[in-house]
């Protein structure tokens, strides 16, 4: 079998293969180094055949138009109007104008004077300039970066800073850059930490961090290659780091446990390797097979980054696999006895005044006692915990998505100083919300399009409409011609300014308002605003099949693994369960602001990316610790009689010998994902809170009462199957035979017991 070939491939070669990962680390991390700062933060705005796309396509092909907004702030003491602040003002548009990537340059200085106002602040200190930068949310924040950062900062008492989109899209970059160094600096402490604590010995404990450093080095190098070929986003980088981390650890933590607790019951070290892949090694290949297959249901979606998450979240899955099931075992067999050297538990104890740690009979243990507690007490833990977990995910109906603006970002960033500057102090203007009317084809007459400009004016909200014959306010003409339409034979696009958030509610009921003026001809509308709506059309759209295709990948894998239709939709509904108690915690806290949004600014609207991957990651998560939970209880329920007693009495001895497994790995999870926590961008700081909110409900709730109350109202149904199903099972399962026979075999053992026991107590009576 598989397993038993890798087995004997680590006791042959295992200085060959740790030789081998060690110079595969190397070289990884060198090739992948560049990755952290190259990749760009863009791929949210990636929906093909949207309204948005197809504006933006004609904008580009017909009128060389369209872009990334980038907006500079020019102030001073002495007001925008004096002779430095103008002289600056002139020269940084002087400066745009000159580069071939950007297009629509105005500036406060050069506008006609019925249009300057709005460019101009309240207080009459700062004036702007404002451009478009060609490209899309990938290319535009490299442009814009290298063109406007050598014309910031202070001189002569003038001050330049930077906002906008294409700027929005700059600086996550550069953050996610340092929050990567910031993750890695607070959890690989923290989970060394706490892997001491968990095995006793340091020597142990570096086994899964070494495996770490291998699947973080190998997914980061995957993910730079696979850029040449596709778009990949640099959030993608900080996710695999974390799932690979996480990952790494929680699948090496399984096997170092159980080839311990094979040792500690006396059997030599070549048996508790074979016996330890061929349980635990099993348990975590379809770990990895159901994690791995639902980090790919993310490759549905348009957007790239949810696209590349998908991509690295699988990727960092193999890896570990790869590092658990070859890499660890190859350690195992290395250190021999070396392996609980060490122990640093044993001085913290005498400090302490503490016993010596001891066996304890799994019947005597927490975890047998709390799953036992549920067993007799099923409904009322049934009810209890769900009742607490349907609460917990109430806010997730009152949800509202929308994609980010300079406020995923910090305060103190400049692009985020930038941003409030505007909304302060530009009331009248909003140079994000622009919205483009592209008119593809059918004008017949200019004078179509001009009516159409004036009746566009009179909407509410809207400041200024550009079109090819004259600028227009309120329904009536103010000026000649700018930038910002074109005619061009039959196609035309004019430029609408406004003064309304294209994020906020208003923004969109403005749109829906515009959509509703009369046009000369089919129109396509583009901009933040419609493009906000566009892409979250195009996440929310495909979630049904999001959903459709995990329950079948968890029903057809489970089923493999257990040969039981029953577990596998039992595991589905119950994941769901902590899957919203996570969602609704994110919703609380991140979008209505509670709490005081975790340091964040709440912007009313949760970023259409978080949900589908929370719920992609959260719930393979669960997957995780359910096979780590079922895998032990199958073990006991075949090696027991089989009977409706046997079924709970194996619940219970599974999660005795399991439970402060899952604990354990859980408590390495939330300090990985509370790493992410310390980062600066508010999605990903949500996205890190929501699953640490996950994991610690479904391992210490949903895993410790929730299962055994329900396996216990369920009984021998459990194990359940179809009778074609399960003989397909007995003969083409994805099993290890070694594992079932040794079973089966105590499973006849117990039988002979019993039956030896009840004929000499017949005989006795």
């Amino acid at each position: 079998m598989f397993l038993t070939r890798l087995t004997d491939i680590a006791r042959r070669s295992p200085r060959r293969i740790v030789a081998a990962a060690v110079l595969f680390l190397v070289l990884a991390g060198v090739y992948a180094a560049p990755a952290t700062w190259k990749l760009a933060a863009g791929g949210f705005f990636n929906e093909p055949g949207a309204e948005s796309t197809r504006a933006e396509q004609v904008l580009e092909g017909i009128f060389s138009a369209g872009g990334e907004p980038i907006v500079l702030t020019v102030s001073s003491d002495a007001g925008a109007d004096s002779p430095a602040t103008a002289a600056r003002g002139r020269a940084i548009l002087t400066a745009l104008q000159a580069s071939s990537y950007v297009r629509q340059p105005i500036s406060y200085w050069t506008t006609p004077t019925q249009l300057s106002g709005s460019l101009l602040s309240q207080d009459h200190r700062t004036a702007l300039v404002a451009a478009q930068i060609i490209g899309d949310d990938v290319d535009a924040p490299v442009r814009a970066r290298e063109l406007v950062e050598p014309l910031l900062g202070t001189r002569d008492g003038v001050t330049v800073t930077a906002g906008g989109q294409a700027m929005v899209f700059s600086q996550m970059q550069k953050q996610t850059h340092s929050d990567l160094l910031l993750l890695e600096a607070i959890a690989i402490p923290l989970t060394f930490l706490a892997l001491v604590w968990i095995f006793g010995s340091a020597v142990a404990s570096v086994i899964p961090l070494l495996v770490a450093f291998f699947a973080i080095a190998g997914t980061t190098a995957t993910l730079w290659a696979l850029h040449w070929f596709t778009g990949v986003s640099s959030f993608a980088i900080n996710v695999a780091t974390a799932c690979g981390l996480a990952m790494a650890v929680d699948y090496t933590l399984l096997m170092v446990s159980r080839y311990r607790e094979e040792i500690g019951t006396g059997r030599s070290p070549h048996r508790a390797l074979s016996i330890t892949m061929q349980t635990a090694g099993r348990t975590v290949t379809f770990s990895a097979l159901i994690m791995g297959s639902v980090f790919l249901v993310l490759t549905v979606f348009p957007q790239y980054m949810l696209r590349s998450m998908g991509f690295g979240g699988a990727i960092a899955i193999g890896f570990a696999l790869i590092g658990a099931l070859l890499i660890a075992p190859a350690l195992l067999v290395l250190l021999g006895s070396r392996l609980d050297a060490f122990d640093l538990r044993t001085p913290v104890r005498r400090w302490l005044r503490r016993p010596p740690t001891r066996f304890v009979p799994p019947e005597q243990r927490f975890w047998y006692r709390a799953a036992h507690f549920a067993t007799r007490r099923p409904i009322a833990v049934v009810l209890v915990i769900g009742g607490v977990l349907t609460v917990m995910a109430a806010p997730l109906a009152g949800i509202t998505l929308g994609f980010p603006d300079d406020r995923a970002l910090q305060p103190s960033t400049s692009v985020r100083q930038t941003g409030d500057m505007l909304r302060a102090d530009f009331p009248q203007q909003n140079l994000a919300g622009q919205v483009v009317i592209v008119i593809p084809d059918g004008i017949t007459a200019p004078g179509d399009v001009t009516r159409y400009a004036a009746a566009l004016s009179d909407v509410d909200g809207v400041i200024t409409v550009a079109s090819p014959n004259g600028i227009y306010a309120q329904g009536r003409s103010i000026g000649p011609a700018t930038l910002g339409a074109a005619l061009r034979g039959h196609a035309a696009y004019l430029t609408v300014s406004t003064n309304r958030d294209p994020f906020s509610d208003s923004g969109k009921r403005q749109l829906a308002e515009l959509k509703r003026t009369s046009p000369p001809a089919p129109t396509l509308f583009t901009g933040l605003a419609q493009r906000d709506i566009d892409n979250t059309r195009g996440v929310t759209s495909k979630i049904p099949v999001v959903l459709l295709l995990v329950a079948v990948i968890t029903l057809i894998l489970m089923f493999a693994m257990t040969g039981s239709v029953v577990l596998p939709i039992k595991a589905f509904l119950l994941n769901l369960l902590s899957l919203g108690a996570g969602l609704g915690a994110l919703v609380w806290i991140f979008q209505d602001g509670h709490l005081g949004a975790l340091g964040t600014t709440a912007t009313g609207a949760v970023n259409p990316i978080n949900p589908p991957f929370l719920a992609c990651v959260a719930y393979a998560l669960a997957v995780d610790y359910e096979l780590f939970v079922l895998a032990r209880i199958r073990e006991e329920w075949l090696a027991s009689p089989r009977t409706a007693a046997d079924n709970e009495r194996s619940v219970a001895l599974g999660m005795a010998h399991t439970g402060r497994l899952v604990t354990a790995a859980a408590t390495i999870m939330i300090i990985v994902f509370a790493a992410m926590c310390a980062g600066q961008v508010s999605f990903m700081r949500a996205l890190g809170f929501g699953l640490a909110i996950g994991v610690l409900v479904d391992a210490f709730l949903v895993r410790t009462l929730l299962v055994p109350a329900f396996m216990t109202l369920l009984g021998r149904a459990n194990w359940w199957a179809p009778r074609p199903l399960a003989r397909w099972h007995r003969r083409f399962g994805l099993s290890e035979s070694t594992v079932d026979d040794h079973a089966t075999a105590q499973s006849a053992a117990n039988s002979a017991a019993t039956t030896a026991a009840t004929s000499s107590s017949s005989a006795s009576v």
